[in-house]
């Protein structure tokens, strides 16, 4: 058998029976006395109350008042469970290894018309992700066990595409998936506030001995979000331009699903769309991906958009052309 499936065994006759020592358990379940002791202590670090009493009357016992109700999963929890792995997996989820084990235990215990039932399922529904690098992997690892010590991190970090970085000492809260990348959110002591880091432009990460405490209610995803939607300002933004724009009726669902867009909808029709959008981002980023969208879209207005776009490609022209 598994060590699972020892773990389990034990754990079952030790709650049958009032006490039994190592050698009955070893003799009971056919196996070395010495995997007795490991699976006893696996079973403790997983916060089982297994009493150890040394003694001629000695054993292991677990107390009468705990009650070990098994754990069963419904068709459907089942199939719940292996398309969140499926899209865990997909992401670039650092604990692969861990949860392909908890995927084969829900397997497991099942019978083969069970079986087949769930491997239908494993592969009915597929995430495409960008490949996830090795090197972020183990980042990411490392992250995770930050946050988990609550111990500061000294990385190398590059703020843009350049290959020059600079070193930060950061305090782990928490990590975000987003669009496909993901970010480490946490209190950087270069800024004395908190930000936000690709974990991809992380070239090195070092443990140091320098604890914190993360903030009680913090959550790195309304971090992460509010950090973003804030580029896009408030309504009293003084910097704020209403963009109209025309198109065919598919184009401009696909332009008022994008993230920031779908933030600064103001009014929608079949065939129009009007933005409430920050003139910085609205010319640095947005103009940009208006022109991927071709003939399938026309700026109604403000005619400085208009001559914007005109200029990009011109611009782009001359550079392919030279």
């Amino acid at each position: 058998m598994s060590k699972a499936d020892n773990m389990l065994a034990m754990l079952w006759l030790l709650k049958s029976r009032r006490r039994m020592t190592a050698k009955q358990l070893s003799e009971e379940l056919g196996v070395h006395i010495r995997t007795v002791y490991r699976c006893i202590d696996a079973l403790c670090m997983s916060g089982v109350p297994v009493v150890s009493e040394i003694g001629r009357d000695g054993g292991y016992s677990i107390p009468e008042h705990i009650k070990l109700e098994p754990l069963f999963f419904e068709a459907d929890e089942q199939r719940a469970l292996l398309h969140a792995a499926a899209f865990a997996r997909e992401a670039g989820y650092p604990s692969e290894e861990p949860l392909n084990r908890a995927v084969s235990k829900i397997k497991r215990y099942t019978n083969s018309e069970q079986l087949e039932r769930l491997e239908r399922h494993e592969s009915s529904i597929e995430a495409i992700h960008p490949p996830t690098a090795s090197s972020l992997t183990r980042i990411l690892h490392e992250i995770e066990a930050g946050i988990d010590r609550q111990s500061s991190l000294e990385i190398d970090y590059a703020t843009g595409y350049d290959v020059i970085t600079q070193p930060r000492i950061l305090d782990p809260y928490g990590l975000v998936h987003w669009k496909s990348k993901w970010y480490a959110v946490g209190h950087c002591h270069l800024r004395g506030e908190i930000r936000c880091f690709r974990v991809d432009r992380m070239r090195d990460i070092r443990h140091t001995d320098n604890a914190f405490d993360r903030p009680a209610s913090f959550s790195p995803r309304e971090y992460v979000l509010d950090s973003l939607l804030s580029e896009q300002g408030s309504e009293s933004n003084p910097h704020l331009v209403s963009v109209h724009i025309q198109g065919l009726p598919q184009a401009l669902d696909d332009l008022c699903a994008h993230w920031l867009l779908s933030q600064a909808l103001v009014e929608r029709t079949a065939e129009h769309a009007v933005f409430r959008l920050d003139e910085h981002m609205l010319y640095t980023q947005v103009a940009y991906y208006l022109l991927s969208f071709g003939g399938k879209i026309r700026i109604i207005g403000p005619e400085e958009l208009k001559s914007g776009m005109i200029d990009i490609a011109e611009s782009l022209l001359k550079y392919y052309q030279s």
